[in-house]
C-alpha cells in the first residue's frame, strides 16, 4: 500500500515536472540527427536507426511520460513500466520523462543513450529528423 502511493507521488512529480517543461538543472540529453537525412551515425539503414524512440526497462519498475512535443501535443504514454516492458514510438518530436532514468535503456534512432543514475529522473527529447 505504502510501495503504491509513493510511486504514485513519484509519477504526480515527474508529470508535473513534464508538463511545466521546467528541464533538469543539466538540461535534456538531445539526440540531434545525423548529416545526411534518414540516417543514423552509427547504422544507416537499419529500422532501428529510422525509429525515433525504443524504451525498455531494465531495472525496477518505474513511471514514465511521453508526450508529442508541442502545445497540445498527445500523451502516449503515461504509466508504470515494468522489469521487462518495451515501448516504441514512431512519432516524433517527443518529451520523455521518467522516475528513476537509471532503470531505463533509452535508444533514440538507433543510438543507445547514457544511463542515468539509479533513483534519478531521467528526461530526454526526441528531435524530429528533417
Amino acid at each position: 500500500m505504502v510501495l503504491a502511493l509513493a510511486l504514485l507521488v513519484v509519477g504526480g512529480i515527474a508529470l508535473v515536472n513534464a508538463i511545466s517543461g521546467e528541464p533538469d538543472p543539466k538540461g535534456p540529453v538531445t539526440a540531434s540527427p545525423s548529416a545526411e537525412p534518414g540516417k543514423s551515425k552509427k547504422d544507416s539503414g537499419t529500422p532501428a536507426a529510422r525509429l525515433p524512440l525504443k524504451i525498455t526497462v531494465t531495472g525496477g519498475p518505474t513511471t514514465v511520460f511521453v508526450k508529442v512535443a508541442g502545445g497540445g501535443g498527445e500523451v502516449l504514454t503515461n504509466e508504470t513500466l515494468k522489469t521487462g516492458d518495451t515501448r516504441q514510438y514512431q512519432k516524433a518530436p517527443l518529451n520523455v520523462v521518467a522516475a528513476n532514468g537509471g532503470s531505463l535503456e533509452v535508444v533514440i534512432y538507433g543510438e543507445t543513450q547514457a544511463q542515468k543514475p539509479d533513483g534519478q529522473r531521467g528526461q530526454w527529447f526526441v528531435r524530429a529528423r528533417d
